[in-house]
């Protein structure tokens, strides 16, 4: 329902003529969030198995962390490791995942740079595509599940905030619970598109040699949503490492072969046109 409401919306937007150009400069964010809402309606643990065992043991294997009680992954050691001010930080970085992309590609727009925008959203949305084939790849479950459920995969497990609950705890407000407790399918954790986001809004503030304290804060924030993936259980090293690589493989891909495309270009040209 979700994809019905905000394909009408953003018609209504394209009929007005006041707002036309905008919404066809919205429409990489419209087909990023129409695709990401339309894997409700065929699971990725139709098209493959489900890993649960196999991430869980490379993660012990690869980084594990020795204690008195065996070798623990490093969420585990995380929950055993915690402190109020880690935790708030971990929500604040969490929550910047896909508010700080989009603004940044708001703020582009509004500053007229408007090439530099459809190429950062179309990276972004390239990205989530890339992202979402690796879901139906590989079905996988977070270490959260692990933790809590064993190895056996329940199709209907419902969302968890795992270690974000605590920044709910803390500000007294459901806010990951909000978020989390709707989330339809709890097996698509690899690659990390949380490690993902953040890396290509970096990436594009470089590009667009934007002001150095900026391009900081951007990978301040990408370092910290990959701490906090890890921090909060919600996702191996193994789902960040794979994550970064996702965005840097869709930036190269499109940047170093589709845009440079001579049909490709015209058509951007052409957009660019359209949206000015």
């Amino acid at each position: 329902m979700f994809s019905i409401y905000i394909i009408l919306f953003w018609l209504l937007l394209v009929v007005l003529r006041p707002t036309r150009k905008v919404a066809l400069a919205l429409l990489p964010w419209l087909l990023f969030a129409v695709s990401y809402d339309s894997m409700r309606f065929y699971p990725n643990y139709k098209v493959n198995p489900i890993d649960v065992r196999g991430l869980f043991e490379a993660e012990r294997s690869l980084f594990g962390i020795a204690t008195a009680s065996g070798t623990v992954i490093p969420g585990e050691w995380f929950n055993m490791h915690n402190c109020a001010v880690a935790d708030f930080m971990a929500g604040v970085f969490y929550l910047c995942w896909v508010p700080v992309p989009l603004g940044y590609a708001i703020w582009l727009y509004l500053k007229g740079k408007r090439e530099m925008y459809l190429r950062f959203s179309f990276a972004f949305l390239f990205v989530n595509l890339v992202g979402f084939c690796g879901y139906y790849i590989h079905p996988a479950a977070p270490p959260w599940y692990a933790i809590n459920y064993g190895f056996e995969p329940v199709l209907n497990t419902p969302g968890n905030v795992a270690g974000l609950g605590r920044f709910d705890q803390l500000l007294g407000i459901p806010v990951f619970k909000s978020i989390y407790g709707n989330n339809s399918n709890v097996f698509a954790a690899v690659p990390s598109l949380h490690a993902a986001y953040m890396l290509v809004a970096t990436i594009y503030a470089v590009k667009a040699r934007e002001h150095k304290l900026t391009i900081a804060v951007f990978a301040f924030i990408c370092m910290g949503i990959w701490w906090t993936a890890v921090y909060s259980t919600h996702h191996y090293i193994i789902d960040v490492l794979l994550g970064i690589l996702t965005a840097i493989i869709g930036v190269v891909v499109l940047e170093g072969c589709i845009l440079r495309n001579a049909a490709v270009g015209n058509v951007l040209k052409k957009y660019i046109a359209k949206i000015s």
